[in-house]
């Protein structure tokens, strides 16, 4: 419907690039829609925009899917759109089904979408789930929309918290062969009972002797038992990748040597301190290379960015954690460095998952080994509430996740409010199928239903466009809310 108007309005202004809303006011009594038109050709007419809106509503009454168009404030114009519009497109919906919400806004362009990309230090907790689902649901949603889409997981498998897993393998190997006060466990070290676990299958399987290899002996191992865990957990959780991208293969390749030595050609990278220093716009340069001769890992980053470009994607978006802010304008700086488009690569933050228990907070510690597993989360409320609830919140919001709320048979619960509006909708089907009856549609529950499965082409497109998935979700909530007040209100059986 908004597009109906849109196009009206483009056919009767005899312009089709000028950029105007219409839009669902918030109260009712201003219509179903309203546009912004009048005040936006102000400029490019020189007239008052009241003046503008009465011509293009005297014009506007000649189209017969509007029962009342009114002028409100500066000059908006109000549309009421008539009761045989909406069921006419109502009809058309009902039809076309599923393919009528489809839309080619991608043209086949080609994204790569990489998320989750945790360390293999150890299980998937719940902070990384709803990095995972976003990651996931916004790549359902650009396929939906036309775009070729790959999904890729980074595996952060150089650098020091690669050493410092290798370690803690290592000394829970010494403490269990030679006595737990044989050797001290550092505190930046990881204490989860999976270490010891890989700990003693390590000794089991190369004898007590293994605890003279040394640390990347066991890191490798440590990767080879983590990783595959990883990545069953992500598949029961209804997420899967196309890639998985090792940064170690950076390295091994020469891309990071390459990438580095370029950036020093074009002198935007300096020597200070004995260290090399990149320059970042609009932020303090940062170190690359130390003066020890280590790479930080924003170097591996600059390499791995590079080539995800030359890689040939249209798209790029990043699904970062919220405490990755201040790495934004590093990597944006680099990319520019490095003579890409920065504006092609979108990042998307994650905020904090507060875990939850009866409104009780859960402390959570990944070093301490003290942490709820994704895995855990997900056999105790089921895969299809715990996503759900992931998308309930703006990415970039924080979000309160009770695991008891998750479970709950009530409306408290938004993914059973959902659920149970699917529910009573498959009852109807089941019923009407057994005894078909024509129905008539007579009162402004079942319209005000009506008009909200109507919006939903317009929130799928403005979820892609502004890779915002978690609109799906309200909106759902929003359809459910208007399905149960009609339920409720009038029997349909």
């Amino acid at each position: 419907m908004r597009e109906k108007i849109r196009e009206i309005i483009q056919k009767i202004i005899e312009d089709k690039d000028i950029n105007f809303t219409v839009e669902i006011p918030k109260e009712k009594k201003f219509g179903d829609y309203s546009t912004n038109i009048a005040m936006v050709l102000t400029k490019k007419m020189k007239k008052n925009p009241k003046e503008i809106a009465n011509d293009l509503v005297e014009k506007l009454k000649n189209f017969e899917i509007f029962e009342k168009i009114e002028i409100a404030g500066p000059g908006f114009i109000n549309f009421f759109i008539n009761k045989d519009s909406w069921l006419k497109l109502f009809k058309e919906i009902y039809e076309t089904g599923e393919k009528y919400f489809k839309m080619d806004i991608g043209n086949g362009k080609r994204v790569l979408v990489e998320f989750v990309s945790a360390n293999p230090t150890g299980p998937l907790h719940i902070g990384h789930g709803r990095g995972a689902v976003l990651g996931d649901v916004l790549s359902n949603l650009l396929k939906f929309t036309g775009f070729k889409v790959q999904k890729e997981y980074y595996i952060n498998d150089a650098g020091n918290q690669m050493k410092i897993l290798g370690n803690s393998i290592k000394l829970r190997a010494i403490q269990i062969v030679k006595g737990k006060e044989s050797v001290d466990f550092p505190d930046d070290h990881y204490k989860g009972e999976y270490i010891i676990e890989i700990a003693r299958e390590m000794i089991e399987k190369f004898g007590e002797e293994v605890i003279e290899k040394d640390v990347e002996f066991f890191t490798e191992y440590g990767v080879k038992k983590i990783l595959p865990g990883i990545i069953k957990d992500l598949k029961e959780f209804g997420v899967e990748f196309d890639n998985f991208f090792s940064e170690k293969s950076l390295f091994s390749s020469g891309e990071v040597d390459r990438t580095i030595n370029f950036l020093k050609e074009k002198k935007v990278m300096y020597e200070k301190d004995n260290a090399w220093w990149l320059k970042v716009e609009g932020d303090e340069d940062r170190v690359v290379i130390k003066s020890d001769g280590s790479y930080t890992y924003l170097a591996s980053d600059i390499a791995y960015h590079k080539n995800k470009y030359e890689r040939g994607f249209d798209l790029l978006v990043n699904i970062w954690g919220a405490d990755h802010h201040g790495y934004i304008p590093r990597i944006k700086s680099a990319i520019k460095h490095l003579g890409y488009d920065p504006e092609k690569l979108k990042i998307l933050l994650v905020q904090m998952v507060n875990l939850l228990r009866n409104g009780e907070k859960i402390v959570l510690s990944t070093r301490a080994g003290k942490f709820v597993t994704l895995k855990e989360v997900v056999d105790e409320v089921g895969k299809d509430a715990a996503r759900f609830i992931f998308m309930t919140r703006k990415s970039d919001a924080h979000l309160d996740f009770d695991l008891e709320v998750a479970k709950m048979q009530s409306n408290e619960n938004p993914v059973y409010y959902v659920q149970y509006a699917h529910a009573r909708i498959c009852s109807i089907f089941r019923n009407t199928d057994e005894n078909p009856e024509i129905i008539n549609f007579e009162n402004d529950e079942e319209l005000e239903l009506i008009k909200k499965v109507a919006d939903f082409k317009h929130i799928i497109y403005v979820a892609s466009k502004n890779l915002e998935p978690h609109l799906i979700t309200y909106y759902l909530i929003e359809l459910a809310g208007l399905f149960h007040s009609f339920y409720n209100k009038h029997k349909v059986i």
